[in-house]
């Protein structure tokens, strides 16, 4: 019997929390900084503090039986070999932000959590892996980050908690439904839609004259990628245009069949669309190293309450000592 046939039973799925801790650590970092927390070493310490306060915050929230942080491999990039500009222009990183990203493992492994470093990739990755797993193992999966790459993994059981100004309980949890609403794409699509219209945080422009407004027309239209390269290879694009002046006379909009045809036929348009696909895609098969039937393993819940005191307590903030031992020492509902 397969995992997921094995949580068919009355016994509710388990919930794999994975988190995007350099989104986290740079959001907190920024929103601060001028905080000037340290820790007992009196070294720099409020964006650490912010994310540990978030994911507890988080934890308290959704219960989850295990917490996973993917990390960014700082000194090698598979995505920068392939694609030197991927990400430039961004602004050089502060150096206590460095010196709190270079600590973070370290703080989340003392504390009994899962962490995950993929040699020359990104915590993107341990996400669509962490979403891939849990689909797999019969799990539900809550990703946590202020990326939207992740919207791709949404699906029936993963959904994504997006950062925003405001913190967790102002940030809202996409789900299928949820994502539809907001960009008007199925999440099997998601992916599509973003390799159209590219991503100026990561530098990559999209395919010239489609853009967030018209690539959800198309794929609603056509059902996906997959289908409009066909009938751009194999009949002209005629279905394609159809189906885009067919939806402009039900919806009152523009007659765009032509012109989008034109577009994606222009020199350079499939090769720009296979290129970002290639570099957005997340890696879903990283190894986890979950053993969620070991006892004690890292990453699952509850923690060792001494363990958890010591390690949060360096952080120097007796208040969030106090909210991690009560949520990372209590046993999650599932388990219950």
């Amino acid at each position: 019997m397969s995992p997921a046939e094995r949580s068919s039973s009355d016994a509710p799925r388990r919930l794999l929390l994975a988190v995007d801790a350099p989104s986290l650590l740079h959001r907190n970092h920024h929103a601060r900084a001028h905080s000037d927390l340290r820790d007992r070493t009196n070294r720099p310490a409020w964006a650490l503090h912010g994310m540990l306060r978030q994911i507890l915050e988080s934890i308290d929230s959704f219960a989850p039986d295990a917490v996973l942080f993917g990390l960014d491999d700082r000194r090698d990039s598979v995505r920068e070999r392939r694609y030197p500009d991927y990400k430039a222009g961004r602004a050089e990183k502060d150096a206590a932000l460095v010196d709190q990203l270079e600590r973070a493992g370290a703080l989340l492994d003392a504390l009994g959590l899962a962490t995950l470093t993929p040699p020359g990739l990104e915590a993107d990755d341990v996400n669509a892996s962490a979403a891939a797993w849990a689909e797999e193992h019969g799990w539900n999966c809550v990703i946590i980050t202020s990326d939207r790459d992740s919207f791709a993994h949404i699906s029936e059981h993963t959904s994504v908690l997006r950062l925003i100004n405001g913190g967790i309980n102002a940030s809202p949890l996409l789900n299928p439904a949820r994502l539809h609403a907001m960009y008007g794409v199925r999440s099997e699509n998601y992916l599509a839609f973003a390799a159209l219209r590219g991503d100026s945080s990561d530098n990559l422009p999209g395919v010239p004259g489609i853009g967030e407004k018209t690539a959800p027309i198309l794929l609603e239209a056509m059902g996906s990628m997959e289908a409009v390269w066909a009938d751009l290879d194999h009949n002209d694009g005629q279905a394609l245009v159809a189906a885009l002046n067919s939806w402009a006379e039900e919806t009152g909009g523009r007659r765009i069949g032509a012109t989008m045809r034109s577009r994606l036929l222009a020199e350079g348009a499939r090769a720009r669309y296979d290129f970002n696909v290639e570099l957005m895609a997340g890696r879903s098969d990283l190894d986890l190293g979950f053993t969620p039937d070991v006892p004690g393993s890292p990453g699952l819940l509850p923690l060792d309450i001494d363990r958890v005191s010591r390690v949060v307590g360096h952080l120097n903030v007796q208040a969030t000592t106090d909210l991690a031992v009560r949520v990372l020492t209590s046993t999650p509902a599932s388990q219950g």
